[in-house]
């Protein structure tokens, strides 16, 4: 068997070396990916609620961040930005919405209209994405249930308080008639008692 001579095996060493040190330089460059997570993937909330759609992502380079919901109305666009750039936020959210550097959003004073799916994307600057989803289900208060409960307490009250009058009202009658009657019965024994005298 021949061996291949002394330096040159030290040049393959040297190669080999280079070679795995620019592959790991190489890939120390290369974006990572990114990452997304979503703590609350399910909200309920009611009518007229602000609700936190809360993400945190994380990723090597800049991000773009990208809303969106879909319920039995249709998909709508809410806001999309790229990290410590300005934020776009649909027209239809302008007034409604604020959103957050780690990629959360705020919605405030939800409707039954605001119920449904909403997806987030973060994008990368290199290509790799990251979806989330967030159910969102809204519940409306019942005021004409309260109202009526409230309507019939006071009603009640009302009664309450005429029956308590006229209990009072019939009472001081009933002593005003009985102190007459008993001046009466007390005027009238007096007379025949002076009628008995008179008489004898």
């Amino acid at each position: 068997l021949m061996r291949p001579p002394q330096g040159c095996r030290g040049r393959g060493v040297v190669v080999g070396t280079v070679t795995l040190c620019l592959a790991a330089g190489w890939a120390l460059q290369t974006p990572g990916g990114v990452s997304l997570l979503v703590p609350q993937p399910n909200i309920n909330a009611t009518v007229a609620q602000n609700i936190l759609l809360s993400v945190e992502y994380s990723c090597r380079g800049v991000a773009t961040i990208e809303w969106k919901h879909v319920s039995s109305w249709g998909t709508t666009s809410i806001a999309e930005w790229r990290s410590g750039n300005y934020v776009n936020i649909s027209t239809v959210y302008k007034d409604r919405v604020t959103a957050f550097e780690n990629g959360s959003i705020q919605l405030r004073n939800v409707g039954m209209r605001d119920a449904g799916y909403y997806f987030v994307t973060v994008t990368e600057e290199h290509g790799t994405n990251a979806y989330g989803t967030i159910v969102v289900n809204v519940y409306e208060i019942i005021y004409e249930d309260l109202h009526f409960v409230a309507v019939l307490f006071a009603f009640l009250a009302a009664v309450s308080a005429i029956l308590i009058c006229f209990m009072w009202l019939c009472n001081k009658s009933l002593h005003l008639f009985q102190k007459k009657t008993t001046h009466k019965l007390t005027a009238s024994t007096t007379e025949e008692i002076e009628l008995e005298t008179i008489e004898c």
